[in-house]
């Protein structure tokens, strides 16, 4: 089922979204973008300004998939390991594709300064927190990659991590400078504005019915209106049901939720995060917390929204910070992670002219930001290739029961957790 409007932190505290309307009549574009995220407004962004004509044509509101639904960590690289990386595609694509997004937060960073985009941004940077033996030689693991390729990172030894956190639960923590944080929605409503102003033009509420080749391009049929189009991107990434929906089965849909409390006392914000970093954890069942410009705590885990996951959520942060007490949880929401089977985000040419792009897989900030860019670029001509792969993706197979394997795994999780510590 196509999912609703959320009752996010972010909805409720963004800037106001830009006045657009819902296409109506037939429209002809150099470029049809289906998706307002991270990646078809970047793309948006980057072609107007290159005089290409671009539309974006988003199914909901912008913002309304991961984009808007995001932790808001703006961070450097991707999920896998710097070698694990080199080992999936190769050193020299590796090489290529980790010196593009090493620089991702400065993209990031610089679109924010350069457009005056209230996001909520702070670049202190962010803790990739280790937990037990794993947790640590994971971090180890990682700094040792990090470091040989130049990165100015810092592992941080258990005294100052804890001091850094504000929790004792933690032995180690992988320090990046380079990232930070943002309110995920107002940058991505922050993006379209600034599209808008570089001459896209941008509709939502229009999802997307009929793609279709002509003789000249594409057509994309909605509700009310056609759009004619030489070359079309897809950049639903997770919420292919307003795109393509056969490209679904390319990644499996993972939920991740996330919590946000009342803002916090100032005696509180000065024992946990004082420095302001966002922090995720080495678990196998990943969880995240970090402070917005209002002081609220806000904490996610995999997993969609439920009793278990709240329940978890207050036992875990209780646990991790005794002086913040059992926290009152003002908003819940939940959204979608693309993880593609290598865990590497992919540009697919379908056809000639249609390209789809999905797999962040969890990390769309910095990558669908610097992708979009680059995609400006190569269907202009002025780069010859992409940075990530743009090999064809197969079907996952037995998608959906890793869907389920996924989501029921971590709510074992959640509740073991909860029995053990209630035991």
């Amino acid at each position: 089922m196509p999912e609703q409007l959320c009752d996010s932190l972010w909805r409720a505290s963004s800037v106001k979204a830009p006045e657009l309307a819902q296409l109506e009549g037939r429209l002809s574009f150099d470029v049809a973008i289906v998706g307002g995220g991270f990646t078809g407004l970047s793309a948006a962004l980057h072609l107007a300004k290159q005089g290409i004509s671009v539309v974006v044509v988003e199914a909901q509101e912008i913002g309304f998939g991961g984009s808007g639904r995001n932790v808001g960590l703006a961070n450097a690289g991707l999920w896998l390991e710097p070698d694990q990386l080199d080992k999936a595609i190769g050193a020299e694509a590796g090489k290529t594709l980790y010196d593009a997004l090493a620089v991702a937060p400065d993209y990031v960073f610089g679109l924010i300064d350069a457009y005056d985009i209230d996001c909520e941004a702070v670049r202190h940077g962010t803790l990739h927190a280790g937990v037990g033996k794993l947790g640590l030689a994971q971090l180890e693991r990682r700094y040792e990659q990090m470091a040989r390729r130049g990165a100015p990172v810092t592992l941080l030894n258990a005294a100052d991590a804890q001091s850094r956190i504000g929790s004792e639960k933690f032995n180690s923590a992988l320090f990046d400078p380079r990232a930070g944080t943002i309110q995920p929605l107002a940058y991505a409503r922050g993006l379209a504005y600034a599209a808008i102003k570089e001459g896209a033009q941008l509709f939502d509420y229009s999802p997307v019915s009929k793609i279709e080749p002509t003789q000249d391009g594409w057509s994309l049929q909605t509700e009310k209106g056609e759009v004619q189009a030489g070359k079309v991107i897809l950049a639903t990434n997770a919420y292919c049901e307003y795109g393509i929906k056969d490209q679904a089965r390319k990644f499996v849909p993972i939920f991740y939720s996330q919590l946000a409390s009342k803002p916090l006392t100032e005696q509180q914000l000065v024992q946990v995060l004082p420095n302001k970093e966002g922090v995720w954890d080495t678990c196998t069942v990943m969880s995240s917390f970090r402070l917005d410009k209002q002081g609220r705590f806000i904490f996610g885990g995999m997993g969609g929204q439920g009793n278990i996951l709240s329940n978890w959520a207050s036992q875990r942060v209780t646990e991790m910070f005794p002086a913040l007490g059992k926290l009152e949880w003002d908003y819940c929401w939940t959204g979608k992670i693309a993880y593609s089977e290598d865990h590497l985000p992919h540009c697919q040419q379908l056809q000639n002219g249609l390209f789809s792009v999905a797999g962040y897989s969890g990390r769309g900030i910095g990558p669908g930001t610097v992708i979009g860019a680059e995609l400006a670029q190569w269907l202009t001509g002025q780069r010859e290739d992409l940075s990530i792969p743009t090999t064809l993706l197969r079907d996952i197979p037995f998608r959906e029961l890793k869907r389920m394997c996924y989501e029921v795994g971590a709510r074992t999780y959640h509740l073991g957790q909860q029995t053990h510590a209630l035991g």
